[in-house]
């Protein structure tokens, strides 16, 4: 600390020798000029007398000074004033020095030399500065008393149990954020992710803030961490000159919670001096301070306190926005954004205090950041002995024991604010538990000593708080070993959940205001009669809270409180008080809840017991919080813990205590109005525990949310929607574990699993992990687990006793952490996989992994690529592998494995099946030792090697589990090799004499002709000539074992051969001598022969011999010549076949896509013909037209796209009776003119075996006299059945005139005609002009902008308008219309508006219509008060079927009450009961509530309700209840009903809460609805015990033709059994499998082709891969009906995708096949779209 200056014992000499050092560095940074005119007070003699002319400014300024050490008193006083006169950045404390000392001596006289350079400097000039200096010191003075009484203050009213020292204050330092989220807000968090640094990298608050000075640093802590105590303690050591803030600053302590009462905009003066008194001497003063702070802003720092707690809004810095002068006046807001931007104050020291989410705010303006840290267990055992150090020793002990013991309370007491609320419920409960161990002590010796009396109640003694303490102290403890020993031996009940803790800490604060002096704590340790003492208080307050928390307010004034619960508040502990100053300057008292938690805990109690908080107001705020932030949330001041209190409140163990604190008109009702309450919010809950889109860091929050509930149910529903957790990139503490492993233990029998995926985490949380009993998978993935954290992992592995899969993958790990995994994983013997690729393992942690293979006997499969491993480590591999027989499935990625498996033999020792060795051959050496596999290994199957970049080997291994008689084929497969034939001969000598080898595939080699010999192989342009490939081809006839070769290469010609499944000679040149020469080889083969020319040039001449060799090859199953043939006559040539081949079953010949031929062992009754987008002429066409005639019958012809013209095609038409054509005939794209298709449909239509004739017309520019003629075509012809005319620019007037001219026929015939003008009033206009001017109309409507019609001769049944903008306004002439419609059976206004007047007009004319059945109205229908109006007429002679349809959705949008509900109901069932009696009749009755949304709830009790309603319905058909959360009650109650609905044919239960065993149940109550024609039950929770009973249910539901389970957890064992169930239904026309939560669907694939009547297959979002596609494109040819196939969102590749492009060959009525989202690239969706078009790669 400086000492006091005295100008009187100041000597100049002796504080220039004392300020000498500084007064150096403070000169050097001046300008020239400025030094210059300092050099000039020395005599030039004396200027430098030991350095040169040319010596540097800092030699010459130490001259300088060391002249002046030496010269008088008079002189150097003259000097040190002017260097304060001339001299800039002198600190306030050595300026304040130096002029006093300079003033002092001003009146002394000079020297002589002194006097010969020129006159001292000026009294005046000190004049002018020294009274701004006294005026700065006294005020700072005035500030450090002021910090200095604040902080008595503070420390009077705390009671601080702990010295606040800087040094033991811990802060992380972290680099400022720049990214454009908030950080990781995880709570108890001691380093978040990304910038912050290690915990070891840690440094004390007062080293952290030593290098501050000039900056603007953050310091960020949570809620309860000391951020504020730390600046009040930083602001009281400035005042005592101690700290690292220098004391000759002026420090500014500011809150945010203050600075919110600033409303009016002010000065920086008046922001300066709203905070601390004002300097004497008035307005002179406070300018002068201000003018002297602005010009020395670097002698400030300003602390800003309780960022969080700001209801401003900062604004970035403004370069065109200057410096605010003195006076101006400004919002508060815009004054700290210029503080912080620099724009005010440049210079200055800023500290500011946050929370850590809010550092984002200031990114950009920050320097520093640093994270206060919490205590270490050292801190809060001293804390707590400190707590309890005044009361009792033991009790203290046994407070920390039961403190460490929890992990709640230690989570807790890492903040100092949550730490005292800990001590407090410990000192309850163990003060408790002494008091009942006393009375019961007294109690037992009273009941001894009255021998038989009456006992002695608990509380029959009335003691004080004082005297209680007493108490505890004499008879208690007495001598140390009377009663204390023993009591310590009970076990105190610990809260395990946040909320019990709260609700001990209010029972602790009671306590002490109880009119006992103590309060009693039961088994629930709370106190039944003093909450109903102050339940009007505690009331009060927790609507206090709620209110705060609304309008984001911690703070109340002290007029905002009745006094009584002020009192009530302030002597419980549970508010602080805190002086708030106005902008007027008067000092108010506001009050606070003791911390954030507190508050938010009374927000819940009022949510549960308040009648204020409806339920839709609680559904609103109820959500659950993310860790990821970002900038555009909104800053918050509380914690986030509401949602978690709320849900502890909601557990039975709390109803008692709400029910106390309820206040309604009794208990009963008090009761009712509680657990209401708690089931909306466990419902609540359910949904998020089903719901199957929250991230990672919602999903924990859900774990937290039901720990607190401590409902194992929902924990159960948690883990069934997703079986394996995952979470990423989040920071997790060991109360995160604890919730974690809450619901994983209540999952049961099922594996679970958690993936932490580049997840920070303290090794604490590592010690916890264990709880998790369940865990069948763990995983660890991420550059952040490394060797320590291996180690600590592998010392609790051996607690994990169902753990079957390990994952420690894509981590740092070395050698030494492996040796940690694996002398862990060693005591793991249920462990059956272990992953640690992607690691840094060598080949000494490869050995140490190795080495526990022999403990592990279940181990099945081992991962270790990318270890950067070498032949020592692989060598240990396979040597420990083969003595593990268990080992199925090997991953590794080194070469020196290949020599092994061939020498030792080891493979045949264990029961490997799969072993991988990707990046392992690189040479023929190796090659080599891969192939002896086939001969020294008989469990080797399939060999697989490609050694081209990025070179892929794979080995296949018997499975031992198959049956001796299943003998699998051996297979080779070695592509872009580029052996030459002496290499190639030495991999002939390696596979030795097998003759087990049944597939070759050598692609991509260099050949000779004797080697295409040699090796049954042969390739074009690798050295062989057709001559070799003859000679390959009769070798291949010879061979039975053989039965495919694959030879190709990656020239530009390539001639690939596959025997004998495959022949192709792809991109080559082919003579038709060398076709005959190869061909005809292959005449005589027995096996199935294809033949594939793709891409060669084939003249005609090539192609007749082709067609001639191929007559002769008895085995032939199909050509592909696609791509080579390239003109008309090509193709006809190739078409003749026809003629000379009787085997062929299809022709398809296309100039875009595919063109092949197929053939059959026997003789074809019929071919199909697809011959298209060439140009024919007229010559062409005869020359086809002359082929067909002669060849079979056709079942189909597509002529599709040829340019035949109107000629051409009326050619065909008249040629059609002769072509013998059973199916159809499709001429569409072919350049016909409107007169030649007026001919063309004429001819067709007069032809006797033209069954039906459809006619489109779209975007034609129809004529009137072209619909003249259609008319009459029409109406004449019987064979037409459609005529659709689309966007052909017709008129009003001509479609008018065309329905003057159409005549009704016997038979129904429809027309449909689009225009974009059918809209609003024009629809309504057409509409019913066509009905006045056609009296044979049977059924019309208009649907968005297309109009559709039916005619025959009977009467109008049927009217819709839908989506065309019709409104009540354009109606009138239409309704005139329909209600003369007496045989109307159907009307349809879905999504049209009727208005009121067309409500009440149709309301009117109903009854008139006695026989419609079913009506279609919009939401706006219900909604109109005429419905009230509506009356249904009872016609005895004829059974009146009414139903009302209703749009999807349209109710969903729709204010609807419960009861309005359940009066619908109630109608509709009274309706039944009218019609029974009346007609004797049975009524159809379809019931569609999807989505229903009621005023204020939709709960499951509603649901129940509604359900209850429905019991009289006996004769429904329909039920559509989607989306109405049915639980396990309501699906009870819909299993009572569903015996009764014997007629139901459709049932629609989506999107509830059905469980799995639930669902369970529901499929057995289905047995009994015979008729069941749809079931759907999409998005609920179904597992494998519903799949399971699927498969006995579903065969008896015969009628079935529509399955929806989608979004269903059913899993790959419930698909399993869920095929054989489909096997049996025959009348199954569309099943949606979407995401059903496995990959694994070839066998239900397999089982739709039992299925002849499926239309729709819905397989998206399984990451299905190629064999589900490959199973597909084996069922498409069987399904003859099917139409859609969804397939997006998997993982289907090119070559999937082309194998169902080749099978959609044979199935014409397949419309789509979506396969957006899958592994295909642009350019080849592209390439398969230009192929078939039906493929849709587009997200819609």
């Amino acid at each position: 600390m400086d000492e006091e200056i005295d100008p009187d014992g100041e000597d100049a000499n002796a504080v220039l020798v004392e300020e000498s050092a500084e007064l150096l560095h403070i000169l050097s940074r001046q300008p020239a000029a400025v030094v210059t005119e300092l050099l000039r007070m020395v005599p030039g003699e004396a200027a430098c007398p030991s350095q040169p002319a040319s010596g540097g400014p800092e030699e010459r300024l130490q001259a300088v000074l060391e002249y002046f050490r030496r010269a008088g008193t008079a002189e150097c006083s003259s000097f040190l004033g002017r260097v304060c006169m001339l001299c800039d950045d002198i600190p306030m404390r050595l300026e304040s020095r130096l002029m006093s000392v300079a003033g002092h001596s001003s009146s002394e006289s000079t020297t002589p030399a002194a006097s010969d350079q020129r006159s001292l400097s000026p009294p005046a000039d000190l004049q002018i500065k020294r009274p701004r200096i006294d005026y700065w010191e006294l005020y700072v003075a005035a500030v450090r008393r002021s910090l200095q009484r604040r902080w008595e203050r503070l420390t009077a009213t705390q009671h601080m149990l702990r010295d606040v020292q800087l040094d033991h204050v811990w802060f992380s330092p972290r680099t400022t954020n720049r990214g454009r989220d908030r950080p990781d807000q995880t709570p108890g968090k001691q380093a978040p992710d990304g910038d912050f640094v290690c915990l070891e990298s840690r440094v004390t608050l007062d080293s952290f803030l030593q290098e501050s000075t000039g900056k603007m640093t953050v310091l960020t802590g949570q809620a309860g961490s000391g951020k504020t105590l730390l600046m009040s303690r930083l602001g009281q050591l400035w005042a005592d000159s101690l700290g690292p803030i220098p004391s000759s600053y002026l420090f500014v302590l500011l809150e945010f919670r203050q600075l919110n009462l600033l409303l009016r905009p002010l000065s920086l003066s008046e922001l300066l001096f709203q905070h601390y008194p004002p300097p004497e001497g008035g307005d002179m003063a406070k300018r002068t301070i201000v003018e002297y702070l602005l010009s020395n802003p670097e002698q400030s720092c300003w602390v800003l306190d309780g960022y969080d707690e700001f209801q401003g809004k900062l604004s970035r810095a403004d370069p065109h926005r200057g410096t605010p002068g003195l006076e101006n006046s400004l919002p508060v807001a815009d004054l700290i954004s210029g503080l912080l931007n620099r724009q005010i104050l440049p210079g200055s020291t800023v500290l500011v205090t946050c929370r850590l989410r809010d550092v984002v705010d200031l990114d950009g303006v920050s320097d520093k950041v640093g994270q206060l840290l919490g205590w270490n267990h050292q801190e809060i055992r001293e804390y707590v002995d400190n707590f309890f150090r005044g009361k009792d020793k033991a009790l203290g002990e046994k407070a920390a024991d039961l403190l460490f013991s929890s992990r709640h309370l230690l989570s807790m007491s890492s903040l100092p604010a949550l730490c005292n609320i800990c001590c407090i419920c410990l000192d309850y409960l163990l003060l408790g538990e002494r008091r009942q161990a006393v009375r019961s002590s007294r109690i037992g010796e009273t009941e001894k000593g009255a021998d038989g009396g009456a006992q002695i109640p608990p509380d029959h003694k009335v003691t004080t708080e004082k005297d209680a303490h007493t108490e505890r102290s004499t008879d208690i403890l007495g001598n140390g070993t009377n009663g204390g020993d023993e009591l310590f031996q009970t076990t105190s009940e610990v809260p395990n959940t946040l909320t019990q803790i709260y609700l001990t800490l209010l029972s602790a604060f009671l306590a002490r205001c109880s009119s006992q002096g103590e309060d009693q704590p039961n088994s629930s340790r709370f106190s039944q009669s003093s909450l109903r003492l102050q339940q009007s208080k505690l009331c009060e307050l927790s609507r206090l809270a709620w209110k705060g928390l609304e309008e984001h307010k911690i703070l109340f004034l002290e007029e905002e409180l009745s006094p009584d619960v002020l009192k009530f508040s302030i002597r419980t502990g549970l508010f602080t008080q805190v002086e708030l100053r106005r902008q007027n300057g008067t000092c108010v008292k506001a009050f606070s809840f003791i911390h954030l938690t507190v508050q938010e805990f009374f927000a819940a109690l009022q949510v549960m017991t308040g009648t204020n908080v409806s339920d839709a107001l609680l559904k609103k705020r109820f959500s659950l919080k993310t860790r990821w932030t970002t900038r555009s949330d909104q800053r918050k001041v509380f914690t986030d813990s509401l949602c978690l209190f709320v849900c502890g409140l909601a557990s039975p163990h709390c109803t008692s205590t709400l029910v106390q604190l309820t206040r309604t008109s009794g208990e009963a009702v008090e009761q009712n109005w509680v657990q209401k309450r708690q089931k909306l919010v466990l419902n609540l809950l359910k949904t998020r525990c089903c719901s199957s889109s929250l991230t990672g860091p919602k999903v924990l929050e859900l774990c937290h949310c039901v720990q607190e509930s401590q409902d194992s149910q929902l924990a159960k529903q948690v883990v069934s929607s997703r079986p394996t957790l995952e979470l990423r990139n989040i920071w997790l503490v060991p109360d995160d574990i604890d919730a974690l492993a809450f619901v994983v233990n209540s999952g049961g029998g099922s594996g679970i699993g958690l993936d932490f995926g580049a997840c920070s985490m303290e090794l604490e949380c590592l010690d916890v992990l264990p709880r998790c009993e369940n865990l069948h998978f763990l995983s660890f993935r991420g550059r952040k687990y490394e060797d320590k954290f291996a180690e600590k992992l592998s010392s609790v592995l051996p607690e994990f006793k169902k753990l079957k899969k390990l994952e420690f993958s894509g981590t740092i790990l070395t050698a030494a952490g492996a040796a940690s995994l694996a002398s862990g994983l060693q005591n793991c013997p249920s462990i059956t996989e272990i992953n640690l690729s992607d690691n840094n393992l060598k080949n000494e942690g490869i050995k140490h992994v190795s080495a526990i293979f022999t403990h592990l006997q279940s181990l099945q499969s081992i991962t270790l690529g990318q270890n950067h491993t070498s032949l020592e480590g692989v060598h240990c591999l396979i040597e420990k592998m083969s003595s593990c027989s268990s080992i199925q499935h090997v991953h590794a990625d080194s070469l020196e494995i290949l020599f092994f498996l061939t020498v030792t033999g080891s493979v045949s020792q264990s029961s490997l099946s799969f072993l991988r060795l990707n990046e392992s051959c690189s040479s023929v050496k190796s090659l080599l030792l891969l192939t002896a596999l086939l001969t020294v290994c008989p469990s080797v199957l399939e060999l697989h090697i490609r050694l081209k970049h990025p070179v892929q080997v794979s080995i296949v291994f018997n499975d031992e589990t198959e049956k001796p008689t299943q003998q699998r084929p051996k297979v080779l497969c070695v592509s872009s090799c580029k052996l030459v034939p002496a290499q190639l001969e030495r991999l002939w000598s390696s596979l030795g004499s097998s003759s087990d080898l049944t597939v070759l595939d050598i692609t991509g080699f260099l050949l000779s002709n004797y080697y295409c010999i040699y090796f049954f192989s042969s390739a074009g342009n690798n050295g062989i000539n057709m001559e070799g490939v003859a000679m390959l081809a009769a070798a291949l006839c010879s061979s039975d074992n053989l039965t495919q070769t694959l030879i190709s290469n990656t020239q530009s010609a390539r001639l690939e051969l596959n025997f004998s499944v495959f022949c192709r000679m792809n991109r080559s040149v082919l003579p038709p001598a060398d076709i005959t020469t190869v061909c005809s080889k292959l005449t005589q083969c027995q096996s199935p022969v294809q033949f594939e020319f793709i891409c060669c040039s084939l003249s005609s001449e090539a192609i007749k011999s082709l067609i001639k060799v191929l007559s002769k090859t008895k085995s032939l199953r199909k050509l592909n010549v696609s791509q080579s043939i390239t003109s008309t006559a090509d193709a006809l040539v190739l078409i003749d076949c026809l003629t000379h081949n009787q085997n062929v079953t299809a022709v398809d010949i296309s100039l875009r896509d595919e063109a092949f031929i197929s053939f059959d062992q026997v003789k074809a009754e019929e071919v199909s013909c697809r011959f298209t987008h060439f140009i024919l002429n007229l010559d062409d066409l005869k020359r086809l037209l002359d082929i067909l005639k002669k060849g079979p019958g056709l079942s189909y012809l597509d002529l599709t796209g040829n340019e035949l013209g109107d000629e051409g095609v009326k050619i065909l038409v008249d040629s059609l009776p002769e072509l013998k054509i059973s199916h159809y005939a499709n001429l569409s794209n072919n350049r016909l003119t409107q007169q030649g298709l007026l001919h063309v449909a004429w001819t067709l239509c007069a032809c006797s075996n033209v069954s039906g004739v459809e006619v489109r017309v779209r975007e034609s520019s129809l004529e009137r006299e072209h619909l003249v003629r259609l008319s009459e075509i029409v109406s004449t012809c019987p064979t037409l059945d459609k005529l659709e005319l689309r966007n052909n620019s017709l008129r009003l007037e001509w479609i008018e005139e065309l329905m003057k001219l159409l005549k009704a026929r016997e038979t129904e015939y429809t027309i449909s005609i689009e225009e974009c003008w059918m809209r609003a009033e024009n629809a309504v206009h057409l509409l019913c002009r066509c009905l006045e001017l056609n009296g044979n109309v049977q059924t019309i409507g208009i649907q968005q902008s297309t109009l559709r019609l039916s005619l025959k001769s009977t009467e109008l049944t049927s009217v819709c308008l839908v989506h065309c903008a019709v409104d009540g306004d354009h109606q009138d002439s239409l309704w005139r219309i329909i209600q003369s419609c007496a045989f109307l059976t159907e009307l349809d206004f879905s999504h049209s508006r009727l208005g009121e007047k067309g409500t009440e007009f149709l309301c009117s004319f109903l009854p008139l219509l006695p026989n419609l059945t079913t009506i279609r109205l919009s939401q706006g229908f219900l909604q109109s008060a005429s419905i009230q109006t509506l009356k249904i007429s009872n016609d005895n002679n004829a059974s009146h079927k009414l139903l009302f349809s209703f749009p999807p959705r349209s109710l969903s949008h729709c204010r609807w009450s419960s009861s309005a509900e359940l009066r619908l109901i109630e109608a509709l069932g009274q309706c039944v009961a009218i019609n029974v009696i009346v007609c004797g009749m049975c009524v159809c009755l379809c019931i569609r509530l999807n989505k229903i949304a009621t005023d204020g709830h939709s709960d499951a009790g509603t649901g129940l309700d509604l359900l209850a309603a429905m019991e009289e319905l006996t004769q429904i058909k329909e039920m559509e209840l989607d989306g109405w959360k049915i639980s396990d009650a309501g699906v009870q109650q819909l299993i009572r009903l569903l015996p009764l609905w014997k007629e139901l044919r459709k049932i629609i239960l989506s999107e509830n809460l059905i469980s799995d065993q639930s669902g369970e149940k529901l499929l057995d109550a289905l047995q009994s609805c015979d008729h069941l024609q749809e079931l759907n039950l999409s998005r609920n929770a179904l597992g494998v015990l519903s799949a399971a009973r699927m498969a006995v249910v579903l065969p008896a539901l015969t009628r079935l033709s529509v399955l929806d389970i989608s979004e269903n957890p059913i899993g790959s064992q419930g698909v399993a059994r869920l095929s054989k169930a489909i096997m049996c239904l025959k009348n199954l026309s569309k099943i949606h499998l979407t995401s059903v939560g496995t990959c694994e669907l070839c066998a239900v694939t397999a089982s739709l082709a039992h299925c002849p009547l499926i239309q729709f297959v819905g397989l998206g979002w399984n990451g299905c891969d190629d064999q589900v596609a490959l199973e597909l494109a084996k069922v498409l040819p069987v399904c003859h009906k099917l139409t859609w196939i969804d397939l997006e969102s998997n993982r289907v590749t090119l070559s999937g995708a082309q194998a169902l492009v080749r099978a959609l060959k044979l199935c014409p009525t397949l419309q789509v096949i979506r396969l957006w989202k899958n592994k295909i690239s642009q350019n080849e969706a592209q390439m398969l779209s230009l192929k078939d078009r039906r493929l849709n790669f587009s997200p819609t």
